[in-house]
């Protein structure tokens, strides 16, 4: 692949001028011709524009055979105000392994949220030369895949309101009569979704007309107990005045007021699902399962009760299939799912990875990013997503920098819109070592899951050779494969060529297989304990309301799921200012909630947001279009 005309040597401008200015400098090449260097056919690929694809999964069918290449992970250690390169380098990593080591290479991203984009945070294609392109589309619409999440959750939310509506000013046989409504002929019958109530009712007649009134009711009333709905809608869009919401103020919804509220997009159930999902059928199966609340009798009341799997799924047909886009150097990339990483599990689609370690073959890499430090995107991928998916990474990289590791050495508060200060900017190898507590801890987790860990530096021009010197002695004391001083934000690939070569031997010696942090068929508290363990805590507080969620969900079978813990991710801690390695604390589980469609458990530790705010000045003061030629400016 090294001599492939799909590789581009970047030219690059120090300083290192702004992302946009970077990606829009670079001519893609036209997205078949990235498919056919991963010898995809014309016929497992529909083009989505000159410069995205989406990958059929009939690609995967055809390749079930072919062995898979390495499997990498990147995660971090604990995030800061001050950006640790993650995506970056997990972009940087891929250019240095398929532009300069001559391997085949697939990354495997997140699709960012437009909230953030046009908000706080920015983009999220990588940064500088290591960088998806073309960016604008990257983190704009893409292929529409959190469009279709966005009406698939809110056609899930319409119907219940419907049909807690329908049930109240109805009695059982009108409802039952409108709901298996009479053909032509005047016959009856049960609609295919229907079928699976009935079966989940241990009803066996296929007449509706040989039903009892007792069954009637069973079959028709819902009885859904509006004060346990945990559906909410969503929107794309970071509206802090949508969190709290009332409905049904009109007229003709007869006083039905509820209170509810918006999460963003990216915070549905649904992009769960479809980043745990194996194939069409199992995602079909998962919509159908996911709980929207529970009966007053206390039963759960899933979509397919709504008689709406059906639809959801032929909303998100499209979606499951992964978009292939290319790094400023021209290796391929797949982008697929964009999971909350501290509420819901924070890692791109299995299917991507799994289309990815085909394609690459045997010697080849899948690189794949979890979000926020190892304790929460790293864990959740070991014991969620590696779980569904059956697959097992050899090599996880964490990614830090000297300025980050200061911060959790103690160093000074950093504030946005603030000139940094000047511990950051200047040698001060004392707080670097003590930053690296927090690094160490990162490093023992992550390598108790059997595979080798490879630490990451991201080298700023203030970093002093003694504080590199000291981030590398500390990782590997802590029991890193190997620690490497990356500069691929300025350089692309090849500043990541030291990385690359770590990360190959680090796969080509792996010496034991997968372990979880715990079974799956203990109970749900010891499950909460083992990671609460792992961050450092001495026990686990839960409080009234988590009590009783947890004694309903083993009570409903839910109990044998894996746990999504929805913790703040700037600390290991429930208190997001504090930095380092803290331990001896007791971890508070506020509530506990069940996204039982994607799979999984989810406990919250303290109050997690699912609907971020605008600030006083977003990032959508900058972005603008360029009229004369068309290009965007400004995203960041």
């Amino acid at each position: 692949m090294g001599s492939s005309k799909t590789l581009r040597k970047l030219e690059v401008a120090s300083p290192v001028p702004a992302d946009i200015d970077i990606a829009n400098a670079v001519d893609p090449f036209h997205i078949s011709e990235i498919a056919n260097e991963l010898n995809l056919s014309p016929d497992h690929y529909d083009l989505y524009g000159k410069y995205k694809a989406k990958v059929l999964l009939s690609a995967l069918d055809e390749l079930q055979g072919s062995k898979d290449g390495y499997y990498v992970v990147v995660g971090g250690i604990t995030p800061t105000p001050l950006g640790e390169g993650k995506s970056t380098t997990t972009v940087g990593l891929c250019q240095a392994l398929g532009a300069y080591l001559d391997k085949k290479v697939v990354t495997c991203l997140r699709q960012p949220s437009q909230g953030p984009t046009f908000g706080i945070k920015g983009g999220a294609a990588g940064g500088g030369y290591s960088q998806v392109i073309p960016m604008d589309e990257f983190n704009l619409h893409l292929t529409g895949d959190i469009h279709a999440i966005t009406a698939a959750n809110n056609l899930l939310a319409a119907a219940i309101d419907t049909r807690i509506f329908h049930e109240s000013s109805q009695s059982d046989k009108a409802l039952f009569n409108r709901l298996c409504p009479p053909n032509k002929e005047g016959q009856r019958s049960f609609s295919n979704i229907m079928f699976r109530r009935l079966t989940k009712l241990g009803i066996t007649k296929t007449r509706p007309e040989d039903l009892t009134p007792e069954e009637v009711k069973k079959f028709a009333r819902l009885d859904i107990d509006p004060e346990t709905i945990t559906w909410r809608r969503v929107m794309d869009v970071n509206d802090r005045f949508l969190r709290k919401i009332s409905i049904g103020q009109g007229p003709e919804e007869k006083g039905m007021v509820r209170e509810t509220g918006f999460d963003i997009s990216v915070a549905s159930e649904i992009m769960a699902v479809l980043a745990l999902t194996t194939s069409l059928a199992d995602m079909r199966e998962r919509l159908g399962k996911m709980v929207i609340g529970n009966s007053k009798a206390g039963d759960p009341v899933t979509a397919d009760d709504l008689g709406v799997g059906g639809a959801l799924t032929v909303l998100m047909k499209d979606a499951i299939n992964p978009t292939l886009m290319q790094t400023l150097e021209g290796t391929p990339v797949l982008v697929h799912a964009g999971p909350f990483a501290n509420i819901a599990h924070g890692n791109s689609s299995i299917v991507a990875d799994k289309i990815a370690l085909k394609l690459v073959g045997p010697g080849g890499f899948v690189v794949t990013e979890a979000g926020f430090g190892a304790d929460i995107g790293a864990e959740k991928f070991m014991n969620i997503k590696c779980r569904y998916s059956g697959l097992t990474p050899q090599c996880a990289v964490i990614v830090a920098t000297i300025r980050a590791l200061k911060m959790h050495g103690g160093g000074p508060a950093v504030v946005a819109g603030r000139p940094l200060d000047h511990a950051y900017l200047t040698e001060n190898v004392g707080l670097v070592e003590a930053g690296c507590v927090n690094l160490a801890r990162h490093i023992a987790n992550t390598k108790s899951y059997g595979v080798n860990v490879v630490v990451a530096v991201n080298k700023f021009s203030t970093d002093a050779e003694s504080e590199l010197n000291a981030v590398r002695n500390a990782a590997l004391a802590a029991g890193a494969y190997d620690a490497v001083i990356c500069t691929h934000h300025a350089h692309g690939g090849k500043g990541a060529v030291d990385l690359g070569i770590a990360v190959q031997k680090a796969c080509e010696n792996v010496t034991q297989p997968l372990k979880f942090l715990y079974p799956l068929d203990i109970s749900i508290k010891d499950k909460i304990e083992a990671i609460a363990r792992s961050y450092g805590a001495s026990g686990v507080q839960y409080s009234e309301q988590a009590e009783k969620q947890i004694e309903m969900y083993t009570r409903q079978g839910f109990s044998g799921l894996p746990i999504c813990m929805a913790k703040t991710q700037y600390s290991f801690s429930d208190n997001a200012a504090e930095k380092g390695a803290p331990s001896g604390f007791v971890l508070p589980i506020r509530d506990v909630r069940g996204s039982i469609g994607a799979g999984f458990i989810y406990p919250l530790v303290g109050t997690m947001s699912t609907m971020p705010g605008l600030p006083t000045r977003p990032c959508f003061y900058e972005i603008d279009l360029d009229t004369a030629t068309g290009k965007v400016i400004g995203l960041s």
